[in-house]
């Protein structure tokens, strides 16, 4: 059970290490980035009893709106509602790059979770394809969302609520996208594989995006 454990927690925990080592400008308070990563771990519950009793009902038949279009709704609603109601004003929240740490915390947090229920379920056949997709899939959504997050919180009032409707709309985008090509048979792999090269590609070019952000901004403070 301790090995199935740390099988299922390793992934988020080298992710969240690698984004949170990227941060060249100060250090974040550790107990408000657990703090998130807890809030994104209760998250998984309820957002696991709701997709159970729509399907206990059967209230979608159709794989397409259940998968693609109601499952990548859900997520990203309520880790994007929580990052907007409880991390978006607090004080620690200092510059555009925490906006992606904060992003990656919360949904690293739904995603461990997730992957320990999963791999209790299932074993630990599935514990390499998992840390590549499920897991990294969720961190690459978190930094797009806390990207478009970090630049709303700096930017001018006018301008910073679009970006906070961007920063829904572009990772449930790219959610629902991933589903759909779980959802194809026999050749969702080899769609996979380039489309998580493709996320990959994106997550850095935020990543890299919100340090010139953050050094601008704290050039500007000085």
């Amino acid at each position: 059970m301790i090995i199935l454990f740390s099988v299922a927690i390793a992934p988020g925990l080298a992710l969240f290490s690698y984004f949170y080592l990227r941060n060249q400008f100060s250090s974040e308070p550790s107990r408000k980035l657990f703090h998130t990563f807890i809030y994104g771990a209760i998250l998984t519950f309820p957002i696991l009893f709701i997709q159970h009793v729509f399907e206990v009902e059967n209230i979608f038949q159709s794989m397409f709106f259940r998968n693609v279009l109601f499952t990548s709704s859900l997520e990203e609603f309520f880790k994007w509602l929580i990052l907007v109601t409880i991390i978006y004003q607090h004080i620690d929240f200092d510059d555009p790059y925490d906006g992606i740490l904060y992003g990656v915390s919360l949904s690293l947090g739904f995603a461990t979770v997730e992957n320990i229920l999963y791999l209790f379920t299932f074993g630990l056949d599935t514990a390499f394809l998992r840390a590549l997709l499920p897991v990294s899939s969720h961190a690459i959504f978190g930094v797009v969302m806390g990207y478009y997050i970090g630049r709303a919180k700096f930017a001018l009032k006018r301008s910073s609520r679009q970006l906070l409707f961007v920063a829904l709309l572009a990772p449930l985008g790219l959610h629902m996208m991933y589903n759909g090509i779980l959802i194809i048979e026999n050749i969702s792999l080899y769609i996979m594989i380039p489309f998580m090269l493709f996320l990959w590609w994106l997550c850095l070019t935020k990543v890299k995006k919100a340090h010139l952000m953050t050094l601008q901004y704290l050039n500007k403070s000085i």
